[in-house]
């Protein structure tokens, strides 16, 4: 079994002694999601440390989508609400990576698959050897940005 999934049912059942509604919640929904993934597709399957955290992502970055939705709509309650899910979700990823990090990233895969200067051309092949490099330690809006101005598009 994953170890960070036990984390997050030891921290769930913490939560719920201490009365702390919105890290139940929280925790509660993201171990669903990881239990929906768990059965989606043909066979169920148990999920590995690396899959949990591909889940704890895509629910961040939910949070993050919805919060902007909220400030958008003015209501600063429920984005401030979604913020803070967010933040707990965020205790169980791995450490994000900073804009330079990024940088020499996509630097060193621009110049392994020779794609200087190639434009958007060259978009699929550098993020496919960026991507594994930054799964669950960056937002990929970043990643995908930081490309094409590293490519001149």
């Amino acid at each position: 079994m994953s170890d960070l999934k036990d984390r997050l049912r030891a921290d769930l059942t913490t939560a719920m002694k201490a009365r702390d509604q919105l890290r139940t919640g929280t925790l509660r929904m993201v171990l669903s999601a990881i239990t929906n993934a768990e059965v989606a597709g043909k066979d169920a399957r148990e999920l590995s440390d690396d899959d949990v955290v591909g889940v704890l992502t895509t629910e961040a970055k939910k949070r993050r989508e919805a919060a902007e939705a909220f400030d958008a709509g003015n209501r600063p309650e429920l984005a401030a609400k979604e913020r803070d899910e967010s933040a707990i979700l965020a205790e169980y990823l791995p450490a994000q990576l900073g804009d330079d990090e990024i940088r020499d990233i996509v630097t060193a895969a621009v110049e392994s698959t020779g794609s200087a200067g190639a434009g958007m051309k060259g978009m699929g092949a550098v993020m496919g050897v960026v991507q594994p490099q930054v799964k669950g330690r960056a937002d990929g809006k970043a990643v995908a940005a930081e490309v094409k101005r590293q490519l001149g598009a």
